[in-house]
């Protein structure tokens, strides 16, 4: 008998999600994977007044949280940052009785603006991406989550159609199975 895959919640935080090809190109596997709930951050939320306990409830439902955004500013798009501060609050992800998120998973999917090689000491943003990243590392481990190596598909603009796909390939493939042992 097969188990079936983990559940996974995508939140997707883009404030300009109709002019990113790359995010589109990238969310369209998830939308037709019955395990994942495509979650819409900025679709739900325009005026930023975020529904908590909804969030929380989601949260709960699933086993594997994926953070899909653009890297803004070395981080994530504004109403993300809010989110993440008012949903993941002390006593329901952190703190004494906050273990609601612990021994689920977390991981980032990030699309960029540069090349991978303008993330280094020498270079442009004179840090590797996983010392842009750490605070989202160390928010998973402030709630008790396990870190999973993010995906990064940098320069996405310059990306071609064919490259798109092959990522949005992979994604779905891991989406549809992520915590196999290949998956993590």
């Amino acid at each position: 008998m097969m188990s079936q895959p983990a559940k996974v919640l995508l939140l997707y935080a883009h404030p300009e999600s109709q002019d990113s090809v790359a995010n589109r190109v990238l969310l369209k596997p998830a939308t037709q994977l019955s395990n994942v709930t495509v979650h819409d951050l900025y679709a739900h939320y325009p005026d930023f007044f975020i529904d908590i306990p909804r969030e929380q409830a989601l949260l709960r439902e699933h086993e594997v949280i994926v953070f899909q955004h653009p890297l803004y500013t070395y981080s994530c798009p504004a109403l993300l940052k809010e989110w993440l501060d008012r949903v993941l609050s002390r006593g329901f992800a952190s703190g004494p009785g906050g273990n609601q998120l612990a021994g689920k998973y977390w991981r980032n999917v990030i699309t960029t603006g540069e090349p991978e090689s303008a993330y280094r000491y020498d270079a442009l943003n004179r840090y590797p991406m996983s010392d842009v990243l750490r605070p989202f590392e160390l928010a998973a481990g402030m709630c008790r989550m396990h870190w999973l190596s993010p995906i990064i598909i940098y320069w996405a603009r310059r990306q071609s159609a064919k490259e798109l796909a092959n990522h949005a390939r992979a994604y779905g493939d891991w989406l549809a199975n992520p915590l196999s042992p290949g998956g993590r």
